[in-house]
């Protein structure tokens, strides 16, 4: 699905739920979700996963269509017009939004819809829930790279995208993608639940485009994993969640929302109630198939996508390799 940076998209109600509240919400009972039919993964962001178990449990969490019940819809929508009429969003620099239809191509991200959807999300969601910070940020997170090896742009642009930005906005929206690979490798967030309670001074890491050493402040540390929330809110199961905790982003949205409660460090407002109740589906049809890859054990699946960042990272020449030095 091809867009111009320069429309911005109407959200799906799931996102304009989540604007709308400030919330990660399981909308059980609210919607119908179905397989999509002969649904291909190669004109998704995942086209670069590799090996056919890997690709198949992708499938069937990313290839599914959703069908809202009139009253939950028309109730989202007044809520997402009335947050929309409340909080207005800032306009982009046409020298930054030139660069983006001109030296950008946004390829598609989600099964309902394209990367442009995803960072336009992002982008509302942080204006009106992280106003601490540039919600700029969040429409470029993914520009540098993709967990998956995907680039909307190559690294000799960096510096003219550079000059587009503050200091503050480059930091973070270069760092964005190696933070990521490195909360799903796993490392890093152990690391700071080991540390609770002492302050990170700094942390060093690669840049995943090019492989060139970064720096974050600690302070920077944190705002950054708050970005990370937020984007993750994105990918987290439409509905019953109960049966979908073996998600891979639902696993590390839980783990990463826990760490940062624990740690006193979540800023931007992000409502969230864990599953509860019996593991049933409500409203969702799945195939043997697509059942199975719901019983994987939780452990197993975030070693399967530690696994997978890992290789990917290989791949590129990125290294995973991080320090943190503790104040």
């Amino acid at each position: 699905m091809k867009q111009s940076a320069e429309e911005r998209p109407d959200p799906s109600y799931q996102r304009k739920a989540a604007i709308a509240h400030g919330a990660a919400i399981d909308h059980a009972g609210k919607v119908t979700v179905e397989p999509i039919p002969d649904f291909d993964l190669d004109k998704t962001i995942f086209q670069t996963l590799e090996g056919s178990a890997a690709r198949f449990v992708m499938r069937t969490r990313v290839g599914k269509e959703v069908q809202w019940a009139d009253e939950a819809a028309s109730s989202v929508q007044a809520a997402y017009d009335e947050a929309r009429a409340a909080h207005e969003l800032p306009a982009v620099s046409p020298e930054l939004m030139r660069f983006m239809v001109d030296e950008c191509d946004f390829d598609v991200e989600h099964a309902d819809g394209s990367f442009l959807d995803h960072l336009y999300f992002c982008f509302e969601y942080g204006v009106q829930h992280y106003p601490q910070h540039s919600a700029l940020v969040l429409l470029l997170h993914s520009i540098l790279g993709t967990g998956t090896n995907t680039f909307a742009m190559t690294a000799e642009k960096i510096p003219e995208l550079r000059k587009l930005m503050t200091p503050f906005e480059w930091t973070h929206t270069e760092a964005f993608p190696s933070i990521l690979r490195l909360l799903y490798a796993g490392d890093l967030r152990a690391e700071l639940r080991a540390n609770l309670g002492r302050e990170v001074a700094s942390i060093e890491l690669h840049r995943v485009i090019d492989n060139e050493p970064i720096t974050l402040s600690g302070e920077d540390l944190w705002i950054a994993l708050n970005y990370q929330l937020i984007h993750l809110v994105d990918f987290l199961p439409v509905a019953n969640w109960s049966v979908h905790q073996n998600d891979t982003s639902f696993i590390l949205f839980r783990d990463l929302f826990d760490l940062m409660e624990k740690a006193g460090k979540r800023v931007a407002e992000i409502e969230y109630t864990a599953a509860s109740g019996p593991r049933a589906l409500n409203g969702e049809s799945q195939g043997i198939g697509g059942w199975l890859t719901t019983l994987i054990p939780v452990g197993i699946s975030e070693k399967m996508a530690s696994k997978s960042v890992s290789r990917f990272s290989e791949r590129i020449g990125h290294s995973l390799q991080y320090t943190i030095h503790w104040a």
